[in-house]
């Protein structure tokens, strides 16, 4: 064997020992994370839970939107509340509170990259939680893809569609359909950023603040007819879902592994001195 295949070989060899080390320390932190996994009371078996319970109340008794949706709706005038200039005003509303908040958002990323990083990483979750949850997931999957007609578009309320039930895949819808409501997974965004990011001493009052906010977007829907009461509800909790499993992704998850590898260490002791 020449000198250069021998320092070829040893070249391997050292590759193959570093990935094996790499391997071993990924497996180790997701080990880590698994001991700290998702317990009953998280907040991520709540949203399923939540989710679980709303649809199966729905699924089994889809009378209900169309009850709530009767509330609202006149057989002369149809849904009189569309046409509410304070209701209207609401509704616009939200694109500059969702505007200034996302503009927020963005400056603290990038600031908070260089002074407070986890303020950055907090926005970082809420701007990729926007994208993943509202965008991706709502609009993308759900309102692209189950074709359910909105209230004003089915026969009982002077359309020409047929209602069907939350869940259920039709073709009574063909674009920006009604299951489930992306304004409500807006809205619900706009309470988990004031979750998130507002400071202690103000959180008794922004967060009531957001979450009133939120519903009064959320159920304006109702209201105009364009949302049955589970698209609304099922957003939120839908929303509630992604965001809670982006959090302990991008959030909890990597604090939690640190906390466990320090207790791992604090139970193993100090290393023996080298005699």
């Amino acid at each position: 064997m020449t000198h250069g295949q021998m320092l070829s070989g040893a070249a391997s060899a050292g590759r193959s020992t570093r990935t094996r080390r790499g391997l071993r320390r990924e497996l180790h932190r997701l080990r880590l994370s698994w001991v700290a996994g998702v317990g009953t009371a998280s907040p991520v078996a709540a949203a399923l839970v939540a989710t679980a319970i709303l649809s199966a109340y729905f699924i089994l008794l889809p009378g209900v939107d169309l009850a709530v949706s009767q509330v609202f709706f006149d057989a002369e005038r149809g849904f009189v509340a569309a046409s509410d200039p304070a209701l209207k005003a609401l509704r616009k509303s939200s694109t500059w509170v969702m505007g200034l908040v996302l503009l927020g958002l963005i400056l603290i990323a990038v600031r908070g990259g260089w002074t407070r990083r986890r303020e950055a990483r907090k926005a970082l979750f809420l701007i990729s939680g926007l994208a993943l949850a509202s965008g991706l997931v709502v609009n993308g999957l759900f309102k692209a893809g189950w074709g359910r007609a909105r209230p004003i578009q089915i026969e009982a309320f002077g359309g020409e569609a047929e209602f069907t039930r939350a869940w259920a895949i039709t073709d009574q819808c063909a674009s920006n359909c009604s299951f489930v409501s992306g304004e409500a997974s807006s809205a619900a965004w706009i309470v988990a950023a004031a979750a998130v990011m507002t400071p202690q001493p103000w959180r008794r009052i922004l967060i009531p603040a957001a979450f009133v906010y939120a519903a009064a977007l959320s159920f304006n829907r109702l209201l105009f007819g364009g949302h049955f009461l589970s698209d609304i509800l099922l957003s939120w909790a839908i929303t509630a879902l992604v965001l809670c499993l982006l959090h302990r992704l991008m959030l909890h998850r990597p604090m939690a592994t640190r906390r466990a590898r320090r207790r791992r260490r604090a139970r193993q002791g100090p290393a023996p001195a080298m005699g």
